[in-house]
């Protein structure tokens, strides 16, 4: 069983230092501070702001919430982008020949999004929530900060899935996640309650990972009990795995196909 174990977790490791030396090519420490970091921020305070005159004070918890979370699911996201890289860069077809199966190299290879999602919505949680009446007692940090962690990892698993339908479709590496995200905020309870929409939009928001751990993070912050905050975050990393199994499924087809039919090329 360990030996099984052993091979993924070496794939993902040696792919994830791919993924943390293009981050370091994009980025340096001023750049993601000042650059990133700051348009993210500036983000969760226009819809603050904007939801403040349009619904009162009264919702700006509610939408710094939302919103600092947000950020994260956007940041994982980029995975269907980064993933296209890699034919891009004429690698697809040596991963198709490779022994090692195409969903460890996938998951470790944009793993420096997640990361740095996580850092964008810790900081907006904590350093920029309380400029509008979000407070934390000491005991939930360290669980807001785990929510914050499952959503960036269940985002990033539902980006691998959109990146698997993606990689024959480069042209759309960068539409299919930005289209997701606005619809993410739309409806999964970043923006809204999602009672405002009909109950059928409801239905499609729950197979989403942001809808359950935003609602875990609400709960936390209006002191529901540990049992509650726990159940809808394990829903919610449920949620995550079923995608990471979809994700896997689909690389593994993809691959598979295009072995058979001579369909996986180095063009992009």
């Amino acid at each position: 069983m360990l030996a099984r174990l052993a091979l993924p977790a070496h794939v993902v490791r040696h792919s994830a230092a791919n993924a943390f030396a293009d981050m370091r090519a994009i980025y340096t420490w001023r750049t993601w501070t000042f650059g990133w970091l700051g348009r993210m921020l500036a983000q969760v305070t226009f819809f603050v702001l904007l939801g403040r005159v349009v619904a009162g004070p009264e919702h700006a918890t509610y939408l710094v919430i939302g919103n600092a979370l947000m950020t994260c699911v956007i940041e994982s996201l980029t995975v269907v982008a980064s993933t296209t890289w890699e034919r891009t860069a004429g690698t697809l077809a040596l991963l198709a020949a490779a022994p090692a199966g195409p969903t460890w190299v996938f998951l470790g290879r944009s793993l420096q999004w997640p990361v740095s999602g996580t850092g964008t919505s810790l900081v907006a949680l904590f350093l920029l929530g309380p400029f509008f009446g979000v407070t934390w007692r000491p005991e939930h940090i360290p669980v807001a900060a785990l929510l914050v962690v499952l959503t960036a990892a269940g985002t990033y698993c539902f980006g691998l899935f959109l990146a698997a339908l993606v990689l024959n479709a480069g042209r759309l590496r960068n539409v299919v996640p930005g289209v997701t995200a606005l619809l993410m905020m739309a409806f999964c309870g970043v923006q809204v309650p999602i009672g405002y929409w009909p109950s059928w939009i409801g239905r499609i928001a729950d197979i989403v990972p942001l809808t359950h751990l935003l609602h875990a993070l609400r709960a936390l912050t209006e002191d529901a009990s540990s049992g509650y905050v726990f159940a809808r975050a394990a829903l919610g990393l449920l949620v995550g795995v079923f995608w990471l199994v979809m994700a896997h499924l689909a690389f593994e087809s993809l691959l598979h196909r295009g072995r058979r039919r001579g369909t996986v090329d180095f063009d992009p």
